[in-house]
């Protein structure tokens, strides 16, 4: 089968949206860039649907999928940060705990014959606050409401808990399969 399918192509439009909505925040178009936020979730739904469903998974799609999911949450997180709409050292926490993750794989990759990096139950709790959290900040900037800012703080702070705390474990299993491994 094809590497360029129909999810991968969803994947694809998903990765051509991301500098889309960072634009769209960056510039306080924060409906606009909710549209394209919410078109890139439909295209995640989507890929993963299609590929299972019908059996069009892929290598590449494989990789694809969640650099295409972690460049848009990066990006919005970023971009977020630096428009003083969340604090820095929050969009810091999600952007260090993911280049600490890829920095243990890289090792593990280049030093073991570890190959599999699943990952884990607070990775993907992280994972879904980190989403909340940044959709319902998004949702907040472009339709302001006093629930909504109290609902935004309590995300960020889940957020940042769970990311925090799945790094932790990240660095624990790492440091574990260090000590396992033969070189």
């Amino acid at each position: 089968m094809s590497w360029l399918n129909l999810p991968n192509s969803l994947t694809l439009l998903r990765l051509a949206l991301t500098p889309f909505a960072v634009a769209a925040i960056w510039n306080a178009e924060y409906r606009r860039a909710l549209g394209f936020l919410i078109a890139a979730g439909v295209t995640d739904m989507l890929d993963g649907f299609l590929a299972r469903r019908f059996r069009w998974q892929t290598r590449t799609g494989a990789y694809l999928d969640p650099i295409a999911d972690k460049l848009l949450l990066t990006a919005t997180y970023l971009v977020l940060a630096f428009s003083g709409a969340i604090p820095l050292w929050i969009a810091g926490l999600v952007v260090g705990r993911d280049v600490m993750i890829l920095a243990i794989a890289g090792a593990a990759l280049a030093f073991t014959t570890y190959r599999e990096f699943p990952p884990s139950r607070w990775g993907k709790m992280s994972t879904a606050f980190q989403v909340a959290a940044a959709a319902t900040m998004v949702v907040r900037l472009a339709f302001p409401s006093p629930a909504l800012v109290t609902a935004s703080k309590v995300l960020l702070f889940l957020a940042a808990f769970w990311t925090a705390w799945s790094g932790a474990d990240y660095l624990r299993r790492g440091i574990s399969m260090a000590l396992k491994c033969k070189v």
